[in-house]
């Protein structure tokens, strides 16, 4: 084929080609229905059909975590490329191919590489505005939860308030009766309210957890022995459900500044936890690492894992996926609620290959 002879019809209909290319490709994007993938792949068989040789042309297409071609890449031939950037950032390219055995470089058309400069263009602004979209439903889903959070905190804190009272004069004349009394069947009777009391009133102090009403009480102190007597009271439990733990820190002496009642309640909340989830005979690892500014705390567990769709919802508050009078959905929005407030971050991961790692990342200096 005679890479430069081309009439002035031919011209004309390359031209006509360019302009609908354009139109379609505007179109495709227009019509955008949430899938990135069908609409690069209407875009790849646009351009195939728009070029000089379209029987002989593959288009390769690739944007972000998507790469697409209209046929298998030839191994030997030439090509025209465009970058697509977002924000002075190149984040892919579009390639028409020919192969080397049929056509050459010269086969291309100046106007052909114009019309896949203003494609590549109208595919970064495509995405820039799709993440633009993203990000602002990402940050009023925020907005929206931080709102319900800050309502639920006045309300619970005001519940809170309100019970503290009544459940103090239960245990109180629950504890009388149970002294004073001779009769067995009332000892027990007795006794089954100061238990349900208790764990009321425990509820009670998750309630003024997570509505920020338990004053702080910020110190240095070392991080080891909280968690060495909080695993202490907590051997009763991995005995009862037949796991073992493992307890590694890689500075004793670490110290940190930290309310220790509440790392503590964070410890306890999340080992609790791990220990519900894990199968008998299980291993729980206990992990504390430093930095310069920050120290880390790991449990990690060999339970059957979270699910992708329950993590984004296991902080929020009276969430649980425990069977119904188990569990009262406050331990984790607790935790969270304190990791925060002690400006720091906690996450999960999976733990390979079975099982959940929480992870909480706090300032050694607060």
């Amino acid at each position: 084929m005679d890479a430069h002879s081309i009439s002035v019809e031919e011209k004309l209909q390359e031209r006509i080609k360019e302009l609908s290319c354009l139109y379609q490709v505007s179109s495709a994007i227009r019509e955008f229905e949430g899938s990135y993938e069908a609409t690069l792949k209407s875009i790849v068989q646009i351009l195939k059909n728009a070029w000089r040789f379209p029987e002989l042309a593959t288009v390769e297409i690739q944007c972000e975590s998507y790469h697409l071609s209209s046929n298998p890449i030839p191994k030997e031939g030439y090509s025209q490329k465009s970058i697509i950037k977002i924000s002075e950032s190149e984040v892919g390219f579009i390639k028409v191919h020919y192969p080397a055995s049929d056509l050459s470089k010269a086969h291309f058309l100046v106007e052909e590489q114009r019309v896949l400069d203003k494609i590549a263009d109208e595919i970064a602004l495509f995405f820039e505005r799709q993440n633009i979209k993203i990000q602002e439903e990402h940050l009023k889903l925020i907005a929206a939860r931080n709102d319900r959070l800050a309502i639920l905190g006045e309300i619970t804190a005001g519940i809170a308030h309100e019970l503290n009272t009544p459940l103090g004069n239960i245990l109180g004349f629950a504890e009388f009766i149970e002294e004073k009394t001779s009769e067995k069947q009332t000892k027990r009777d007795a006794q089954k309210i100061l238990n349900s009391a208790i764990y009321s009133r425990e509820v009670v102090k998750k309630l003024m957890f997570f509505s920020c009403d338990m004053p702080q009480d910020i110190k240095k102190i070392e991080v080891k022995p909280v968690i060495t007597q909080a695993l202490s009271l907590l051997k009763p439990n991995f005995k009862k459900a037949n796991i073992r733990f493992k307890f590694n820190i890689q500075d004793p002496a670490l110290k940190a500044q930290v309310d220790p009642i509440q790392l503590t309640q964070v410890f306890f909340n999340l080992v609790i936890n791990a220990i519900y989830y894990s199968p008998e005979n299980s291993q729980i690892i206990i992990s504390v690492y430093s930095d310069q500014n920050h120290y880390t705390i790991e449990i990690a567990d060999e339970g059957k894992g979270i699910d992708p769709e329950v993590k984004d919802k296991i902080f929020e508050p009276f969430y649980t996926t425990k069977p119904l009078g188990e569990g009262s959905g406050l331990g984790l929005s607790v935790v969270h609620g304190i990791v925060k407030s002690h400006k720091g971050e906690i996450s999960i991961a999976q733990n390979i290959p079975k099982g959940t790692i929480f992870k909480i990342k706090l300032p050694l200096n607060f």
